[in-house]
């Protein structure tokens, strides 16, 4: 699964942690990284939820921004910053984040919930409204998020951001529209894990509608629907989408694409411009699989169909799974 490891790289940067305490028992940061701080996506991560308290967050936060010149930033990942319950705490530390914007001028980059599996399963991570992030670091190019529950994202309008993450198990329809109707002119790549209906997936394509339109983001290059449950039933909305046209990438990965869906796929033309089709993690059948690399390999295209899985039959039924199913 995706969350199961740590990144270690963000926005093309290694990640570095930033130690929790300053003892021996931590790991000293690397010079060459505290000489050159724009040379790392930096790591903030706290590692016994027991222990905190909001003073021990800000203790934290400020001694990094003592040790590692904030001016340089140019990349941070919020890794699990969690309470005594496990719960993230996602509106503490997006205040105290907002609260350091004015040190942080060239931060280009953040990664807000890098949460692992064994820390809190996806579908349990709990957000809050992270527009005033996008407010408070205008230089933004990159955005992801992981994690849906109690999310909004009512951006507004932002110039400079250029990639917009949503990792989650269940992305409610709401959270697309508020997307969907942010003003993002600079917007190239756009990457919305649908997940199941089960924990909180209600998306339709209505939701998605400005953005299949083309109206929405005029610049996008590249659209991920990744981690669908039913990922088939998306087909024929992306095949008739005027945005398809400008697409050089589609992303549906990790979800549950079965030789229905494929068959759309193969069958509609305007799928055939795109550069790159990343289909890994799916349930076509072999021949359909071969097909597919055959037919998209000779327009020109990468295409990705590793990871072929297997459902699982019950009582009769036959189930898919996408990547990230809690």
């Amino acid at each position: 699964m995706p969350n199961r490891s740590a990144a270690t790289a963000f926005a093309g940067l290694p990640v570095v942690p930033f130690p929790e305490s300053d003892t021996w028992e931590d790991a000293p940061v690397p010079a060459d990284a505290l000489a050159d701080p724009a040379s790392a996506a930096w790591l903030l991560r706290m590692e016994e939820p027991e222990d905190f308290e909001e003073a021990e967050l800000s203790a934290y936060l400020e001694r990094f921004a003592r040790s590692v010149d904030p001016s340089s930033v140019r990349a941070l990942v919020i890794g699990n910053i969690a309470d005594t319950d496990y719960e993230f705490q996602a509106r503490t530390v997006r205040d105290r984040l907002t609260a350091l914007a004015d040190r942080m001028p060239n931060l280009r980059a953040l990664f807000f919930g890098e949460i692992l599996q064994e820390e809190n399963e996806l579908s349990w991570i709990i957000q809050d409204d992270l527009a005033p992030l996008f407010a408070a670091f205008p230089g933004l190019t990159e955005f992801t998020v992981r994690g849906t529950e109690g999310l909004a994202l009512a951006i507004g309008r932002h110039d400079r951001l250029r990639r917009l993450t949503v990792e989650s198990a269940g992305l409610p329809g709401r959270v697309v529209r508020e997307i969907a109707a942010s003003d993002l002119p600079a917007l190239e790549h756009l990457e919305l894990w649908l997940g199941t209906e089960d924990h909180g997936n209600d998306t339709t394509a209505d939701d998605l509608a400005p953005v299949l339109s083309g109206e929405a983001f005029p610049g996008l290059r590249s659209l991920g629907l990744r981690n669908t449950d039913g990922l088939d039933a998306w087909i024929p909305a992306l095949a008739d989408a005027p945005v398809l046209a400008k697409l050089d990438t589609l992303d549906l990965s990790l979800g549950t694409l079965t030789d229905e869906g494929a068959r759309v796929l193969l069958d509609t033309p305007a799928f055939r411009h795109l550069r790159r089709l990343d289909l890994h993690h799916h349930f076509l059948s072999e021949g359909m699989a071969a097909r597919m690399s055959a037919r998209f390999a000779a327009a020109g295209a990468e295409v990705d169909v590793s990871g072929r899985e297997k459902p699982y039959v019950a009582n009769g039924r036959t189930h898919y799974f996408p990547a990230v199913g809690e």
